[in-house]
């Protein structure tokens, strides 16, 4: 067997037998998807993409990540808590983008009526790529940040064992040990339980709000059952049996199917194309209720695209996070340049940057709105 990965890389067989391993391993790890054939129905399932090989992540960048992450929290919950800020980012957005003004007027609704939830629980993730220095050192960039529905964390932790695998298949043994576990699934469902255990009721239920034809379910499940294990039971429904079913008492207590529920964790709801008129009555019904929404509505807007790239501007990080230099810097050290696509002078620059040297942008539709999508410069 080749031993260098430049022969490996050009043994198409051997490649190929590899590839039929990894994926033997990925379904006995359980890194699975539904099939779009039966989206509603475990019976027949396959494996979810993955890379044959690990991506090589220089440590000080993994560092780097880490440290920043709570930064990040931070931020969007400075963002998520100043009104004004949201409703002047967001006002040309919401002209525009239909979606994004639904979510808006439900949590002007919910500010005027008085906001019932006094915990909040965000589950984000950071979605980053490596720059390439002109010194040929590498930085990292954040892409986007995800506030609602922040998926795989639950087949990540199964990934690396896949990972492991193939080196060792290979008899690269010393690189294999060098993959580091990861367990996100356990870390969504320590804050799941830490928002519960703030909610203050020990019979209260976890809400996960989940589309009828979901082929993600694996992912979800492994979170589902690091909180049953700690003994919080998750019961999963629709927008629409919410509607239904779901009720407020005096205190705005929720309730669905006569159980109070004490977490609402969204993994429905971040795409237009996912609201009906019932749906969207079930999302201001669960808004105003005192359970603990991931994310509450204000969180949501907190990560759209239009927010990030005013966090981006000169000085708009300072404002939100006053007398705190050393996180702006960390925070700031991670961004790449981030330009609206939206119609009018700002979208036609920033179309003519790109088409001048479009290897340095790259295009990020937008995922919770019907707009256009930004551009992403990556200088280097």
């Amino acid at each position: 067997m080749a031993t260098g990965w430049e022969s490996l890389l050009r043994d198409e067989q051997q490649l190929e037998e590899l590839a039929r391993q990894a994926v033997d391993r990925a379904l006995a790890e359980g890194v699975l998807l539904r099939t779009s054939q039966e989206p509603s129905s475990s019976d027949v399932v396959s494996y979810a993409p993955f890379t044959l090989f690990p991506s090589l992540v220089p440590s000080a960048l993994l560092e780097q990540a880490y440290a920043v992450q709570m930064d990040f929290n931070m931020l969007v919950d400075a963002v998520s808590q100043d009104a004004a800020f949201l409703e002047q980012t967001l006002s040309s957005t919401i002209k525009r983008d239909n979606f994004t003004a639904r979510l808006f007027d439900i949590h002007k609704q919910v500010l005027k009526e008085g906001i019932a939830q006094t915990v909040f629980l965000g589950l984000n993730r950071s979605d980053y790529m490596f720059q390439r220095n002109a010194d040929g050192s590498a930085a990292l960039k954040q892409i986007e940040i995800n506030t609602i529905s922040a998926s795989f964390g639950g087949l990540a932790s199964r990934t690396p064992a896949v990972h492991r695998h193939v080196l060792n298949v290979l008899s690269k043994t010393q690189e294999a040990a060098k993959i580091l576990s990861n367990n996100p699934s356990k870390g969504l469902a320590l804050g799941i339980t830490r928002a519960w255990e703030l909610y203050g009721s020990a019979n209260a239920l976890v809400l996960l709000i989940a589309q009828e034809k979901e082929r993600n379910i694996f992912d979800q499940r492994a979170i589902e059952n690091e909180l049953l294990a700690r003994n919080i039971h998750v019961i999963r429904r629709r927008f629409e049996d919410v509607s239904e079913k779901a009720s407020l008492d005096q205190d705005r207590r929720l309730f669905m199917d006569g159980q109070e529920v004490a977490v609402v964790y969204f993994r429905d709801g971040y795409m237009p194309s996912q609201y009906s008129p019932q749906n969207w009555e079930a999302r201001l019904l669960l808004e105003r209720s005192r359970a603990v929404k991931c994310p509450d509505i204000a969180t949501q807007l907190a990560g759209t695209k239009k927010v990030q790239q005013e966090l981006s501007r000169m000085g708009v990080l300072e404002m939100l996070l006053p007398g705190q230099p050393e996180t702006v810097a960390r925070l700031h050290a991670t961004f790449a340049g981030l330009y609206s696509l939206d119609m009018g002078e700002e979208g036609d620059q920033a179309i003519a940057e790109a088409l001048a040297a479009p290897s340095q942008f790259v295009l990020k539709p937008q995922r919770e709105g019907g707009g256009s999508g930004h551009l992403h410069l990556l200088p280097g």
